[in-house]
């Protein structure tokens, strides 16, 4: 689920909803997890698919722009990291099977770059 807010594409994840005081130190963190090969982070390239908080436990739902990521180890770990810091609580990063696509993207702009 997404929400449009300034001409950005927002994905709205359960734990807006269940802890919502949480959300903002989430995406501060997570937002320095940089995908090393397009240079953008994580929430930007709308990877990080769905969040909640269960039996104290974070889990992360997140997704990789191709499959065969040469990258996708690290990526995964450092949001693994990320969101464990951020909450300060364990944590782990499923992989989900949407294939990711440009519409994807927080923010639309960023297809001016010619990206796709």
């Amino acid at each position: 689920m997404s929400e449009e807010k300034e001409g950005l594409n927002i994905i709205t994840w359960e734990v807006h909803n269940t802890h919502p005081d949480l959300v903002q130190p989430l995406r501060d963190s997570l937002s320095k997890v940089i995908d090393p090969e397009i240079g953008m982070n994580v929430l930007q390239l709308g990877l990080i698919r769905e969040i909640k908080i269960e039996d104290e436990m974070t889990k992360v739902n997140m997704i990789l722009t191709t499959p065969f990521c040469p990258y996708a180890p690290a990526m995964i770990e450092a949001t693994r990291k990320a969101t464990q810091e951020a909450l300060e609580q364990p944590s782990t990063v499923d992989m989900g099977t949407e294939a990711w696509d440009f519409s994807m993207m927080e923010d639309p702009a960023a297809l001016d770059w010619g990206m796709y």
